[in-house]
C-alpha cells in the first residue's frame, strides 16, 4: 500500500537536470552514435554549407547527420515526425541539443544524400572493419523490393501519357494567355522544363518509355548486324541466329552456295577447253545443286518463320498490357512482390557477410536479379579489400558467393570471381535433386541442361553443397527482415532514382552502424582506442 501520492509540479523551475549529459543513461546507444559520427570525416556535408552570409545562423551538418542516422535507425523517416520527435523525445533532443530543425530544413538535407551516402556507406565499412566485423568467407546476394514514394494508381501507358501531356499543355496554354492578358507578354516566372513539376514529370515518364524501346530496338539491331557481319566474313556464328537477321542470313547463304557452285562448274569447263577431262556426272542448273537447293528451302522456311513471327507480334501487341510508367516517379516500376501482387518501387541488390553486414549495396529499376550478379559480387569484391586495408578481418578474399535461382544463367556461373553456389531451382527441389534424377525441380535431368548449370545442379545434389547453401537464407536475408520487421522501413521518402539510391545507401549505411552497436562491436572504449 502506497503512502500517499508523489506531488505533481509543473510550475518547479527544472524537470529534467540542468546538465543534459544527465538526461539519458551513459549506456545509452544515442551517445554511441554521436561518438560514431564524431569519428567520422563529415568534410563532404560541410562542403555543402555556406557560412558567413547574412540572416540566421544554420545548423551544425554533423549534428543535421547524427539526427537522421538516428532516426532511421529507430525507424522514423518522415520528415514532419522527425520535427516533432526534436521537441517531445529526449534522445532526439540530446543529439539536438536543445534546437528543433524543422521539416522543412530535414527535408531538404535529406535530398543531399544523392552525393554523400555512397561516402558515408564507405566509411561505416571501414569503421565496422576496424571494430573487427566484415567476416567475408561467405557472403551472400539477395535483392528485396522496397516500395517507392509514389502510387501504383499513378501509372499511365504511352498513350495515357501523351493524353495527359496534351491536356496539361493546353491547360497552361490557356493559363499563360490569362497571365499576359493580365500583366503583359513575357512576365511569367513559370518553367515548363522543371522536372519537379508534374508536367516535368511526365515529359519524363514519356522520355523513359521512348528511350526503353530505342534500348531494346538498338539491342535487336546490334545482334543482327552482328551476325551479319560474321556470316559476310565467311565465319558463321553457331547456335540460333537471331530472329531480325535471319531471313538475311538464310538469303546469304543461298548466294554463298550458288557461287561456290558456279565456282566449281567454271573449273570444270577451264579444264575441259585445256584438254584435261573431268570425270563424274556433267553439271546440273546452279538452282538444281543439292546443296543451294537445301539453301533455298531453309530460306523459304525462315521467310515463312518470319511472317509467323510478324503475326504473332501483332496479336501479341494487341493482347499484351502496354507499358506503363509512374507520373509521380517516373523511375520507379511495377516489381512483383513475394505472395503475389505488385508494389510500386526499386528492387534493392545486396551482398551480406558472415556476420550480416552490408558490404555492397545497389538500387536498381529492374524487376529480375540476373543481371546484377557480377557486378554486386564485383562491387563485393572492393570493399572486402578495402575492409581488409583497413585492418579487418582476413586477407579481403571472398570464399564463396551464396545467390538464389533468379541469379541462375550461364554466364554468372562462369564469369570471373570468387567460388559460387547459384540455386538451379527452388530451394525445396535442391534437395529433392539429392535424392532423384531430376534437376532441382526444374524437370530437367542433368543432362538436358548447360553443362554449367548441369555442373552446378550435380555439386547442389551433394551434402557439402546442401551445407553450404543452407546458409544462403540466414545471410542474405536476415538483414532484409531486420530492416523491414524491426526498423520498420519498407518505403523510400525520396522520388528519381538518383535520390532514392542515396537515400537507400544512406539506409544500409545506418543499419551497418545499428548492427556494429546491437553486436557489442561499436563501444565507447572501441572508439577510444580507434581515436587514441
Amino acid at each position: 500500500m502506497a503512502k500517499g501520492y508523489r506531488p505533481v509540479d509543473r510550475d518547479q523551475q527544472f524537470l529534467l537536470p540542468p546538465d543534459m549529459r544527465q538526461w539519458l543513461p551513459a549506456s545509452h546507444p544515442v551517445w554511441l552514435v554521436i561518438e560514431a559520427v564524431a569519428w567520422l570525416d563529415t568534410a563532404v556535408f560541410h562542403a555543402r554549407r555556406r557560412t558567413g552570409g547574412a540572416g540566421a545562423a544554420g545548423y551544425d551538418p554533423d549534428m543535421m547527420v547524427t539526427l537522421l542516422i538516428w532516426a532511421y535507425a529507430n525507424g522514423v523517416t518522415s520528415s514532419r515526425r522527425i520535427e516533432r520527435l526534436c521537441q517531445q523525445d529526449v534522445a532526439f533532443r540530446v543529439i539536438c541539443a536543445g534546437h528543433v530543425p524543422d521539416h522543412v530544413t530535414v527535408a531538404r538535407f535529406r535530398q543531399q544524400f544523392a552525393d554523400t551516402a555512397a561516402g558515408l556507406f564507405a566509411q561505416v565499412l571501414v569503421l565496422c572493419a576496424r571494430l573487427g566485423m566484415g567476416q567475408v568467407g561467405t557472403v551472400a546476394l539477395d535483392g528485396t523490393k522496397i516500395t517507392a514514394d509514389a502510387s501504383k494508381d499513378a501509372n499511365r501507358t504511352e498513350e495515357g501519357l501523351r493524353k495527359l501531356a496534351a491536356e496539361m499543355a493546353a491547360t497552361h496554354a490557356e493559363t499563360d494567355a490569362e497571365e499576359d492578358a493580365l500583366f503583359g507578354a513575357g512576365k511569367r516566372g513559370d518553367d515548363p522544363g522543371d522536372p519537379f513539376t508534374r508536367s516535368g514529370r511526365v515529359a519524363a515518364a514519356l522520355a523513359s518509355l521512348e528511350a526503353e524501346r530505342a534500348q531494346r530496338e538498338a539491342a535487336e539491331r546490334e545482334a543482327a548486324e552482328a551476325a551479319l557481319a560474321a556470316a559476310r566474313a565467311g565465319a558463321p556464328a553457331r547456335g540460333n541466329p537471331p530472329a531480325a537477321a535471319e531471313v538475311e542470313l538464310a538469303e546469304l547463304k543461298v548466294a554463298r552456295e550458288t557461287a561456290a557452285y558456279q565456282g566449281k562448274v567454271r573449273e570444270r569447263e577451264e579444264a575441259a577447253a585445256a584438254g584435261r577431262r573431268r570425270g563424274g556426272r556433267p553439271p546440273v542448273p546452279a538452282q538444281d545443286y543439292v546443296r543451294v537447293r537445301q539453301a533455298r528451302e531453309k530460306l523459304e522456311r525462315a521467310r515463312a518463320r518470319a511472317a509467323a513471327r510478324e503475326q504473332e507480334k501483332a496479336e501479341k501487341d494487341s493482347n499484351k498490357e502496354p507499358a506503363r510508367r509512374n507520373v509521380t516517379d517516373p523511375s520507379s516500376r511495377l516489381m512483383p512482390v513475394r505472395g503475389g501482387g505488385f508494389t510500386q518501387g526499386y528492387n534493392a541488390q545486396n551482398v551480406t557477410s558472415e556476420d550480416d553486414l552490408v558490404i555492397a549495396t545497389r538500387l536498381t529499376d529492374t524487376p529480375s536479379d540476373v543481371q546484377w550478379y557480377e557486378p554486386m559480387i564485383t562491387q563485393a569484391q572492393a570493399a572486402a579489400a578495402a575492409m581488409a586495408a583497413a585492418g579487418g578481418p582476413g586477407d579481403g578474399t571472398i570464399g564463396l558467393a551464396l545467390a538464389d535461382a533468379g541469379y541462375l544463367s550461364e554466364h554468372n556461373l562462369t564469369c570471373p570471381g570468387p567460388d559460387r553456389l547459384i540455386a538451379t531451382g527452388t530451394r525445396r527441389g535442391l534437395e529433392k535433386a539429392a535424392r532423384t534424377a531430376e534437376a532441382a525441380g526444374t524437370g530437367q535431368t542433368p543432362q538436358e541442361q548447360l553443362p554449367p548449370i548441369a555442373a552446378m545442379t550435380a555439386r547442389l545434389a551433394t551434402e557439402d553443397g546442401i551445407a553450404a547453401y543452407r546458409r544462403r537464407s540466414h545471410i542474405g536475408e536476415t538483414f532484409h527482415g531486420d530492416l523491414k520487421h524491426n526498423q520498420h522501413i519498407r518505403r523510400l521518402s525520396v522520388r528519381g532514382m538518383r535520390r532514392a539510391s542515396g537515400e537507400w545507401t544512406f539506409i544500409t549505411a545506418v543499419r551497418n552502424l545499428r548492427k556494429a552497436i546491437t553486436s557489442g562491436h561499436l563501444t565507447t572504449e572501441a572508439l577510444a582506442a580507434l581515436t587514441g
